[in-house]
């Protein structure tokens, strides 16, 4: 591939693949930036999942956005019009180039094949088999066998093989002025002001919801030890969820805002709050990139997406069955997350609250090796 950033040097108008959630799509900002930085005249689309595309437009790299529901993604669409008018589509944008994004239990073949049957000239990809035509750019697959690297980390060393590289690795979420007022206001409205904790029990898998009952624990546990305010935050869809934790914590200092806020005001809350806490899902990546301390409850259903670059504390028990990638957990025990006790999570949200960011930031141990039949 020593060819390849020659040839990737006069790629101006470049398609970046996504079609996964709004927090890979937060993971692979850096490596978005880096292509950016490259050529700093390039547009960038990015197309990406319903999910995924909400993100797009705080993330200022990109240009443009298309949604696909893609028939090889969760949850899969259906019929082939769509599939038809999706291959059209990017025909007509003419790309000179398409990133394909995945993890590395994902294939990128049929994303290569949609953008080669499109006509996009230039297809760089992860692989694990021989796409022979589909990528004109091979990086071969070497996780979960020779190594696993974090999320952001795997996508910036795919844009490295185009020449692509950046200083600032850190995720990308930018809050707009407006989306700040609003907060302002939503905050003014229940009555606090900061330092606040920000908790969010939401997850959009059900193998990776910590249980309602211990976190209304944790939430009331530290309304009382920390005087402060905890808010239960969540999207339009989460406020049942938010409403159960807010009444078994039944203190007054827990206040519920699940769906007052949309994407850009939950951002700027979050950016606002002393520490989040969650299930590892988008917000925790949302608190990553705008800077904001996580304690990160985290099933271990992948070992990739732990908080970046922010101080943080991943939250999990050891399990035989770790790194299923299901979204229910199979066994239907869920041990590796609901084992973690509330007193252990509100330990790490204080000891974050209290270090030192240097401290809290270097104080996180790894996640538990990963098993040879992993994939």
């Amino acid at each position: 591939m020593s060819a390849a950033p020659a040839r990737w040097q006069n790629a101006r108008n470049v398609l970046c693949v996504r079609l996964d959630n709004l927090g890979d799509v937060l993971m692979t900002t850096p490596a978005i930036r880096a292509l950016k930085a490259a050529a700093p005249e390039r547009c960038i689309t990015l197309l990406a999942s319903a999910a995924g595309a909400q993100v797009a437009r705080y993330l200022p790299d990109i240009d443009r956005v298309l949604h696909y529901d893609a028939p090889w993604m969760k949850p899969p669409s259906s019929g082939t019009e769509g599939d038809r008018a999706m291959v059209e589509s990017l025909a007509q944008a003419r790309f000179d180039a398409a990133v394909l994004f995945t993890v590395y239990s994902q294939s990128a073949l049929p994303a290569a094949l949609l953008c080669r049957l499109a006509g996009i000239p230039l297809r760089i990809a992860h692989c694990r088999e021989n796409p022979y035509e589909l990528l004109t750019d091979w990086v071969r697959e070497t996780e979960p066998d020779a190594r696993v690297r974090h999320e952001a980390q795997r996508q910036l060393d795919l844009v490295a093989e185009t020449g692509a590289s950046t200083a600032d690795v850190r995720l990308r979420f930018e809050v707009p002025s407006a989306a700040r007022a609003e907060a302002a206001r939503l905050l003014a409205e229940v009555g606090v002001r900061p330092p606040f904790i920000a908790l969010h029990p939401g997850a959009s898998a059900a193998s990776r919801r910590y249980p309602a009952a211990k976190f209304a624990a944790v939430a009331r546990a530290l309304a009382v030890r920390r005087g402060c305010a905890v808010l239960i935050t969540g999207g339009a869809g989460e406020q049942e969820l938010a409403a159960c934790v807010c009444a078994l914590a039944c203190h007054p200092r827990v206040r519920n805002v699940a769906g007052a806020l949309d994407l850009g005001g939950l951002g700027a809350l979050i950016e606002r709050a002393a520490l989040l806490i969650a299930n590892n899902s988008g917000p925790a990546h949302i608190a990553a990139a705008v800077g904001t301390p996580v304690v990160d409850l985290y099933a271990l259903t992948n070992p990739q997406h732990t908080p970046w670059g922010v101080p943080h504390r991943v939250l999990y028990r050891d399990v035989p069955c770790r790194y299923c990638y299901k979204s229910v957990c199979p066994l239907g025990h869920n041990d590796c997350l609901h084992s973690v006790e509330p007193r252990e999570v509100v330990a790490a949200a204080c000891e974050l609250l209290d270090a030192p960011a240097q401290v809290a930031a270097s104080a996180h141990a790894p996640l538990p090796p990963l098993r040879q039949a992993a994939h």
